[in-house]
């Protein structure tokens, strides 16, 4: 599944720079792009942007659900 950024976002930009998919953009709050988001399987253990999030508002996007399969799979195909 992919990752949400909720309304307690402080716009920080702490999540930007850790995510290798480039799939979080600036906004009111912060989006994240669900077609990019591989919560970070591939790259890493866990998604860094809710590792480095002072507000804690990153969360599972729940019209997004998919298996670590997928993810993975969805990972290759943006970095090849």
């Amino acid at each position: 599944m992919a990752l949400l950024i909720n309304d307690d976002c402080t716009a920080c930009d702490a999540c930007v720079e850790p995510c290798p998919n480039k799939a979080i953009t600036a906004g009111n709050p912060y989006v994240i792009d669900p077609l990019l988001c591989t919560e970070c399987v591939g790259a890493e253990d866990e998604p860094q942007c809710m590792l480095v999030c002072p507000a804690d508002c990153i969360v599972e996007h729940p019209d997004f659900r998919e298996s670590k399969e997928a993810l993975l799979a969805k990972y290759h195909g943006i970095h090849g």
